[in-house]
């Protein structure tokens, strides 16, 4: 049996302790969400305005290559109706005499000033038709004899009219010839056909070639690392230039390459793009080490939720447990009960006090048994010290079952106002207190009731300023508050308590009222007679605990200790309609409400001395 309860003991410790844990997961869950919630979320602004700046940057190079092409656009305008360049062009005949190599360089050292013009153009070229020379800046002059490029480049000029073509370097001017390798070229190339007011102008065509290095390092410095790649493609969606391996790839604009951040800009007037290339990875490497932080940080609350959830267990629960084991114990008539303590703070307080207690109890009842308890003074002080016993088991018990249903702050509020109740009530042996220090006092038990009913009773107090110093027998109105609290507003939802005192003649009156269930009329009755038998017990207010009372118990003691420490003028009323609450008025005369323990009324009424 004993390995049993051993047994037993260990599941429910090992059930609190999960518990605990449970509730300190699900208060780092919130936490949890939100650093990850913040986490994806700076990843999609970073993203957003990334996406922003970029396109920014990307648009304004896009308007730089715009301008670019619109200047070498009017620079080959005015040359292809460069009066001077066409004359020379017309007095150069087919079979190339020496008249045609003297305007060939002639107009070589016009387009040579193209150049140095606008850096962006890299060599100036001219197809002269009749003779089948081509003529570059770069290169100087050559004869063309492939017959498939001739009729190619005259259709280029048939075909285009007077407008503007742009042609790549890998176009075919043959089977076996490109038009870059024609060129010598590896850039994108303007075409015009020269003397474009002559509408009997010859297939003459005037090429120039952008500077692939020039447009390289334009967009080139718009890499936001080394790793990412930038691309410009023309309408046509032809590679212009580019820095990386995605460019070759890219078959439609639209296309997507999993794993890598693009961003794109097109021309305005072209309707060129430009296109910039980053890895995901790169671009998200500041924020995946964030998120690896926090994963860690994560991990590491749950070990010390786990590490807290034990130290709060084996700290505040599993003392709280032995202490209400203890009170179980006690409660069943074990007087030599001993808890032992080693602890400093509240809860080792309170076991030194329970501990007290229990010697106390021992103590007076074995004085009980000995001495009859014949003296007035031990028959007070018995009274008062059988609160403490009945207010610390139930206080300790709403304790445990709050501690299984809430988490270990709750607990700790708990404790500490208990551990305060206990200070005051034991403080240094005085009897009384002040009406102001009793509500302070009387305030500590009201916020673990609190507590334990999860709030859902409120408390007022209406203190007259005349009432707050004078003084009254310390836990007089605690047996009071406890009965509104436990039997009227249990139940309620919205209940709520009133604490009042004020003078009135010659007495303090204070009143504890609530708007709770209320009592049954015969329960009333009831009360009412057994006040009624207390008062009228010629041993005197101490002799209902030979009358065996089993219930009242509250109100019983609080009248007893009235009639004994302020004699026949005090009075407790009591008054309540069921459903709409109880009040509870205690009548004190004023020339007993001292500070000083006074058992004078007791004595006069042992020795038969009537009270005016």
């Amino acid at each position: 049996m004993k390995r049993f309860f051993l047994w037993l003991h260990q599941k429910y410790a090992r059930k609190i302790q999960l518990r605990l844990t449970i509730y300190f997961l699900l208060i780092l869950l919130p936490l949890v969400i939100v650093s990850l919630y913040v986490n994806f979320r700076s990843q999609s602004i970073l993203l957003e305005r990334t996406i922003e700046t970029t396109k920014a940057a990307l648009a304004s190079s896009m308007d730089y290559i715009d301008v670019t092409l619109q200047n070498v656009e009017e620079i080959s305008t005015l040359t292809t109706t460069d009066n001077e360049i066409l004359k020379k062009i017309n007095q150069v005949s087919p079979d190339l005499d020496a008249l045609s190599y003297i305007m060939f360089s002639d107009v070589m050292k016009e387009l040579a000033g193209i150049t140095s013009i606008n850096h962006m153009v890299s060599q100036v070229s001219l197809f002269h038709s009749g003779s089948h020379m081509l003529l570059t800046t770069n290169h100087g002059g050559k004869k063309l004899e492939n017959k498939q490029v001739l009729d190619n480049l005259r259709n280029l000029a048939s075909n285009y009219g007077t407008g503007i073509m742009y042609i790549m370097p890998d176009y075919q001017l043959s089977e076996e010839t490109t038009f870059g390798a024609v060129m010598n070229t590896d850039s994108i190339s303007l075409i015009r056909v020269m003397d474009l007011n002559n509408p009997s102008r010859e297939p003459n065509l005037l090429i120039m070639s952008l500077n692939k290095k020039k447009l390289l390092d334009l967009i080139g410095s718009l890499l936001p690392s080394p790793n990412a790649q930038i691309n410009l493609y023309t309408n046509k969606q032809e590679l212009v230039v580019g820095t990386g391996i995605y460019g070759s790839k890219i078959v439609h604009m639209e296309e997507s390459i999993p794993g890598v951040f693009t961003v794109k800009a097109d021309s305005r007037h072209y309707k060129w793009t430009l296109k910039l290339y980053q890895s995901e990875k790169e671009l998200f490497r500041e924020i995946n080490e964030t998120r690896l932080f926090t994963y860690i940080i994560i991990g590491v609350s749950v070990i010390l939720a786990l590490l807290i959830s034990w130290a709060v267990y084996s700290g505040i629960a599993y003392p709280i447990q032995r202490l209400w084991k203890g009170m179980n114990s006690f409660g069943s008539g074990n007087l030599n009960v001993r808890l032992e303590n080693k602890r400093i703070d509240e809860i080792g307080y309170l076991t030194r006090t329970f501990n007290k207690m229990v010697e106390d109890q021992r103590n007076l009842i074995e004085n009980h048994y000995e001495q009859q308890l014949r003296l007035a003074n031990a028959e007070l002080k018995f009274l008062q010290s059988q609160i403490n016993p009945h207010f610390l088991y139930n206080t300790l018990d709403s304790i445990y079952w709050t501690a299984k249903n809430y988490e270990a702050a709750e607990i700790s509020e708990m404790v500490l106002n208990l551990s305060r109740f206990f200070r005051l009530s034991l403080s240094k042996g005085r009897e009384t207190f002040s009406v102001e220090e009793t509500i302070e006092h009387l305030h500590f038990y009201i916020r673990v009731q609190q507590l334990r009913f999860l709030e859902s009773f409120s408390v007022s107090y209406e203190l007259q300023e005349e009432s707050k110093s004078v003084h009254i027998l310390k836990l007089l109105l605690q047996p009071l508050v406890e009965n509104a609290i436990l039997y009227g507003l249990e139940s309620k939802t919205d209940g709520h308590l009133w604490i009042s005192s004020r003078l009135e003649d010659a007495f303090l009156v204070l009143t504890v009222e609530d708007n709770g269930i209320g009592i049954e009329k015969e329960r009333m009755d009831y009360i009412r007679e057994q006040l009624d038998r207390l008062s009228d017990f010629s041993v005197g207010p101490f002799s209902f605990l030979e009358d065996n009372a089993q219930d009242v118990y509250g109100l019983r003691n609080v009248f007893s200790r009235i009639k004994l420490f302020y004699g026949n003028k005090a009075e407790l009323s009591i008054d309540s309609t069921e459903g709409s609450g109880t009040t509870i008025e205690l009548k004190l005369p004023l020339e007993h409400c001292q500070e000083s323990f006074n058992l004078q009324p007791l004595k006069n009424k042992q020795h038969g001395v009537k009270e005016a």
